[in-house]
């Protein structure tokens, strides 16, 4: 009985993530609110103040867009537009606009 429950505690371990991974196609189908002010492809913003979302690392994403849902950051158009957000639609939007080509510099 041990070695079942160990076997299903590593299997559950292994194929979790998979399960649950980002979708960068859902997330473009997602995206068209996001594109009205940052752009197809999150490459070009309406304005100077408005970030580039793409080529940004999928985690720094999901996490601004969950901080703008919380409250935690405050940004009143973002803050409207994160809140109707599920995880797993944030998870996805993140995985799309981190995997567009960006023109953002690492810094060495």
């Amino acid at each position: 009985m041990r070695k079942l429950a160990l076997l299903a505690a590593t299997t559950l371990a292994i194929i979790a993530p998979v399960a649950f991974a980002a979708d960068a196609a859902a997330g473009k189908s997602k995206a068209a609110v996001c594109i009205a002010c940052h752009g197809e492809g999150g490459n070009a913003p309406i304005d100077a103040n408005t970030p580039k979302l793409a080529g940004q690392h999928e985690d720094y994403l999901a996490k601004v867009l969950r901080d703008y849902r919380s409250g935690a950051r405050s940004n009143a158009i973002m803050g409207a537009q994160a809140a109707t957000l599920k995880d797993r639609d944030i998870d996805d939007l993140s995985a799309y606009f981190a995997s567009q080509p960006g023109e953002l510099k690492e810094i060495p």
